[in-house]
């Protein structure tokens, strides 16, 4: 429902739920709660794809193509996350935004020491450069500009050629 209606009501919420306003109350005395109950359950959620995707493991490009992955099966399940309201979103307290990056720049600095990533630009800088773009593409499908499969698609391909990876055909 948040998905598809950001500023759904608790009564709303309810429906869609198929329980009375008072149920969703008794778990959640305000929207906001429930709103941030949702984020966290998310933010568990995304933590468990990163941890089943191989990123220590896997060679560095298939670990990086495996990160992505994960991003867009988390947006495809939390489009509400899409929406141009998201940034009023209540952030938990294991708020992605401070797990995912650093995960992502340990993968591309093994990837920097492998020699499969190039070495020239600093981790951290090229994992928010990697970070961006993928916001950058999940805006153009929130817009209806791409589809998933292709901002998916152009965003690994962006991302390859940003760390110096090989981009695959």
């Amino acid at each position: 429902m948040l998905g598809e209606r950001p500023d759904a009501s608790m009564e709303d919420i309810a429906a869609t739920a198929g329980v009375t306003r008072q149920t969703v109350y008794a778990h959640f005395p305000s929207r906001d709660t429930l709103v941030a109950a949702l984020v966290e359950a998310a933010a568990a959620e995304y933590a468990a794809l990163l941890d089943d995707a191989g990123l220590d493991t896997a060679p560095p490009a298939d670990a990086l193509a495996q990160f992505l992955g994960a991003g867009w099966r988390f947006l495809g399940r939390y489009p509400l996350l899409l929406n141009a309201t998201a940034a009023r979103i209540p952030r938990p307290d294991s708020d992605p935004h401070d797990v995912v990056p650093p995960r992502l720049e340990r993968l591309i600095q093994r990837g920097q020491h492998t020699g499969d990533f190039d070495p020239s630009l600093p981790a951290a800088w090229l994992a928010a450069a990697v970070l961006g773009l993928q916001h950058t593409a999940a805006a153009q499908v929130a817009t209806g500009r791409l589809t998933t499969h292709e901002a998916e698609a152009l965003c690994l391909e962006s991302t390859l050629r940003l760390c110096g990876g090989e981009v695959r055909r």
